[in-house]
C-alpha cells in the first residue's frame, strides 16, 4: 500500500514525530495545559523556569512544537500563553496507529 492509498501524510507525520521526539519538548508537553485559561496559563518564562532552560531556547522548542501543530498559542492575560492542542496530538497518535497497522510485505 502506498501513502496515497492510506490517506496518510507521511511528511507531516514525520515532522510531528520529530518534534515530539526530543526529551526537552516532551517535558514541555508534559507541563503545558490542555486548554487556554488564565489560571493554568504557561508563558515562555514559566516554562523556561520549570524545565531549566533559557527563554530563547524554550522559545525555540515551542516554535518547533507550534510548527508541527501540536502546541497552540495566543496572547491572553497580558502574556503569550501556550497549550497542547489535544485534537492535533490525538490525530498524530491515530496516524501512527494507522501506519503501524499496515504491516506486511505481501
Amino acid at each position: 500500500m502506498t501513502s496515497a492509498e492510506t490517506n496518510l501524510d507521511l511528511n507531516t507525520l514525520a515532522k510531528q514525530l520529530w518534534a515530539i521526539g526530543d526529551p526537552l519538548r516532551l517535558e514541555i508537553l508534559r507541563i503545558l495545559p490542555a486548554e487556554p485559561n488564565c489560571e493554568t496559563a504557561c508563558n515562555v518564562s514559566k516554562i523556561a523556569e520549570r524545565i531549566g532552560l533559557s527563554q530563547p531556547a524554550t522559545s525555540h522548542h515551542l516554535r518547533i512544537l507550534r510548527q508541527a501543530g501540536i502546541v497552540t498559542n495566543r496572547k491572553m492575560c497580558r502574556d503569550m500563553i501556550y497549550w497542547v492542542d489535544l485534537q492535533a496530538s490525538g490525530e498524530v497518535c491515530q496516524s501512527l496507529r494507522e501506519l503501524l497497522g499496515q504491516g506486511g510485505c505481501g
